[in-house]
């Protein structure tokens, strides 16, 4: 066997073709309504699927400050095993958690711009990398497909 054809059977043992075919689907229009009959969700858009993909990792109460406050635990990043966790805002979280739950209700902040702002070091680039990174990971699994 030449090498070129080693290398392919290589990359071809790699791959996975019901995950390839998951994430690169083809079909018709009427094989598209079809799945919208039976998944309505798939048809979602940005604020319910990222409310939704925050809360699909899990709540906790806590307290912070003698006041109770809801953990999401997305912003522990566990799929990167806490490389861009979040901590200690958990009170500024929970109200942005809010705010898409109320956008993804329609009350109508879904058409406002989101602008977040404070001092350097306030993880507002973390908070964007990690909602990036978790809609990655969530368009993945089949309740964020």
């Amino acid at each position: 066997m030449s090498q070129g054809k080693g290398i392919i059977s290589l990359i071809a043992e790699g791959q996975n073709l019901g995950d390839f075919q998951k994430l690169h689907w083809e079909g018709g229009f009427e094989d598209y309504l079809d799945i919208v009959v039976r998944r309505p969700e798939i048809t979602r858009t940005a604020f319910p699927r990222v409310y939704d993909m925050i809360v699909s990792y899990g709540t906790e109460e806590i307290t912070e400050q003698k006041e109770r406050v809801i953990h999401y635990k997305f912003f522990d990043d566990p799929d990167s095993g806490g490389q861009d966790a979040i901590f200690g805002i958990d009170k500024s979280l929970m109200n942005l958690v809010h705010i898409f739950k109320a956008a993804a209700q329609g009350y109508g902040v879904e058409r406002r711009v989101l602008l977040l702002h404070g001092p350097v070091g306030s993880s507002k680039s973390t908070l964007a990398r990690l909602l990036k990174k978790g809609l990655e990971a969530y368009s993945r699994k089949e309740e964020g497909a």
